[in-house]
């Protein structure tokens, strides 16, 4: 058994590979003693980049891969196609037991088709959601579906709650998480018909701190912990976040340089700014996980730099270590 969590990760996915794919991974082994990174990518072009770096001896380790996902390929047929692609080598390193984790910045569609046919679904799991961690005033909350389940069921979004609940408890920490489906308004009686069906199922759930309803507005303050949602208002609610945030800093910057009084102000509270803005920053949680797989698949943004990548290898660690795949497997049951 290796003394390391080993993480795959994809050196040739999203908009900044291989570099900041390299420098995250470096990033990470040399943060923590825990993990080994394999790099999946075109090997003379992970080694070039890998050549500007002192890496801890035995701690990051390529495997050749020739091909090359892109973005703008039918997820399927890549797959399939592309059998020594950077993402489907890093994928079956997993799913033979070599890896416990894979990261990836690449194609979306082909992350999560590839962790459902490859990886696998645990037993009893219907669909695997993708749950990235969003912040709030309150710390964070998880958002479970935000891209893999369009047209989801309520069965799904049931399992999706008891998920994101194990999440929110073993990897972040939160007590009895508290879990909201996405509404359009408090009442019971209201919503469309998919969340009209699950609301009841949700209420029933016994290993769940169901709270009701949770409206878009109330998320950032912390209304839930855990925000249940099929994948199409979740991925709506996920940039319109990343919008809102990026043009509110913007417009932050904007009025703090418009004066000279407020150039002053603004050096007089930049150090607590900063440190405010820092927690609403998405890179420093790291990739969203595909939860309710056979191992764990994190999709990181296309435009990750190197801190998000970093993040999301470092994120491995936790799930590994409290067995999150194993305790989702007892419950779905």
């Amino acid at each position: 058994m290796s003394a390391y969590i080993n993480v795959a990760v994809d050196a040739m996915g999203g908009d900044n590979a291989p570099a900041e794919v390299v420098k995250g991974a470096v990033e990470a082994v040399r943060e923590s003693d825990k993990v080994k990174v394999f790099l999946t990518g075109r090997e003379a072009d992970v080694k070039e980049q890998l050549a500007h770096y002192s890496v801890p001896e035995g701690r990051i380790e390529i495997v050749d891969a020739t091909e090359v996902i892109e973005t703008a390929e039918p997820p399927v047929a890549a797959i399939r196609s592309k059998k020594d692609s950077s993402i489907v080598k890093g994928m079956k390193l997993v799913k033979e037991g070599t890896c416990d984790a894979f990261v990836s910045a690449g194609s979306t569609g082909a992350v999560l088709v590839g962790g459902q046919i490859l990886v696998g679904r645990i037993k009893g799991v219907e669909r695997a959601p993708l749950a990235p961690v969003i912040p709030t005033t309150r710390g964070v909350a998880l958002l479970i579906d935000c891209g893999a389940n369009v047209d989801a069921r309520p069965s799904h979004l049931v399992q999706f709650a008891r998920m994101g609940s194990i999440y929110m408890e073993h990897i972040m920490g939160v007590k009895n998480p508290r879990v909201g489906i996405v509404n359009i308004g408090a009442e019971e009686e209201k919503g469309n018909a998919l969340v009209k069906e699950t609301f009841p199922l949700l209420k029933a759930c016994t290993d769940i701190n169901f709270i009701g309803s949770v409206e878009a507005r109330d998320i950032p303050s912390g209304g839930a912990d855990v925000v249940v949602c099929e994948a199409f208002v979740g991925n709506v609610i996920l940039k319109m976040y990343e919008g809102v945030g990026g043009a509110l800093i913007q417009e932050v910057k904007k009025g703090m340089m418009s004066t000279l009084r407020s150039k002053i102000g603004a050096l007089l509270v930049k150090p607590a700014l900063k440190e405010t803005l820092k927690a609403f920053d998405l890179e420093q949680y790291g990739g969203a996980p595909l939860l309710g797989l056979n191992g764990l698949v994190v999709k990181t943004h296309g435009s990750s730099k190197a801190v998000e990548v970093k993040n999301s290898i470092l994120q491995c660690i936790a799930f590994k270590e409290q067995k999150i795949s194993d305790k989702i497997r007892e419950q779905i049951v």
